[in-house]
């Protein structure tokens, strides 16, 4: 044996390098994560999607399973949905306008805020963001009865505008865009100057074009806050013809009777707008989310 070999042998080996995970593996282990919350997730959805072929009775009695009793489905909710479901499409048609007509008043009003704090210089401007960033931290229910008292002295009750107008200048959204446009650079904004274009021109064709991931993930999150608005729709709308969705969905549970079939139908249909929403502008959302979040 060599000389060389005796001293090898001699010496305390090293410890093997322990293996570490491989980014296939760990890509792995994430998808399989993601996956198994996507279907716990999904789980409520499947489950009123099959609670809407089945009797509402049942459904509330038994609450959710997983044996399901074929024999015991049928069209039955659909029919009456689309046939005896009385103000059900009045309530959504009211809905999806008011939904799309105060998304596209807050974009527009907490986007022009916005603009101003992130562009340009005037007296008072650090103060009215502190205050923009101090009513974020108010809730609604602290504004809700001085606002109530209002609309009894303004004599505004029963009216959709009444719904809408509290609600454009939104604290949470102003923080967001004001934060997305401090990273536009400002030469852009010189640019449109010399070109002869009018502020209203700078922001509209020159500045909205490259924050469109902004205005999405803003629209998303609003639209789905507004679709799914009840407390302040429910405290100024009188009839019965002008209620929304969730104002009308609580009707169908009274003292005298609950119609738990068009509730669990109505219920499932009413996901649907939300989901076509996210669908249209999800490229959009987390590129507008995670930009949004780091500028400044």
């Amino acid at each position: 044996m060599s000389t060389q070999a005796v001293v090898t042998q001699g010496r305390p080996q090293p410890e093997p390098a322990p293996r570490t995970m491989t980014r296939r593996t760990a890509m792995l282990i994430q998808s399989a994560f993601l996956i198994a919350l996507a279907v716990v997730s999904l789980i409520p959805v499947l489950a009123i999607f099959v609670g809407t072929f089945q009797d509402g009775n049942d459904v509330i009695r038994n609450g959710i399973s997983f044996s399901i009793d074929f024999s015991t489905l049928g069209f039955d909710n659909y029919v009456m949905l689309f046939t005896d479901s009385g103000y059900y499409f009045q309530w959504f048609l009211n809905t999806f306008v008011l939904t799309i007509v105060q998304v596209l008043g807050t974009l527009i009003i907490s986007s022009f805020v916005a603009y101003g704090f992130a562009m340009y210089e005037f007296r008072g401007k650090s103060l009215g963001f502190i205050l923009v960033i101090i009513l974020m931290t108010i809730p609604f229910e602290m504004l809700m009865l001085p606002l109530y008292v209002q609309v009894n002295d303004l004599q505004a009750a029963d009216q959709y505008w009444i719904v809408v107008l509290p609600f454009l200048a939104q604290a949470v959204t102003i923080f967001f865009f004001r934060q997305y446009f401090l990273g536009v650079p400002k030469e852009i904004l010189e640019a449109g100057r010399v070109d002869g274009l009018t502020e209203f021109g700078i922001f509209f064709r020159l500045v909205i074009p490259i924050t469109k991931p902004a205005f999405a993930a803003m629209a998303i999150l609003n639209g789905m806050t507004i679709w799914n608005n009840f407390l302040w729709p429910l405290l100024v709308l009188r009839s019965p013809e002008k209620f929304l969705l969730p104002i009308g969905l609580n009707t169908l549970l009274t003292p005298y009777g609950n119609n738990y079939e068009l509730l669990i139908i109505g219920s499932f249909f009413s996901l649907i707008p939300i989901l076509i929403l996210f669908l249209a502008f999800q490229r959009f959302f987390v590129e507008g989310m995670t930009a949004g979040a780091v500028k400044g």
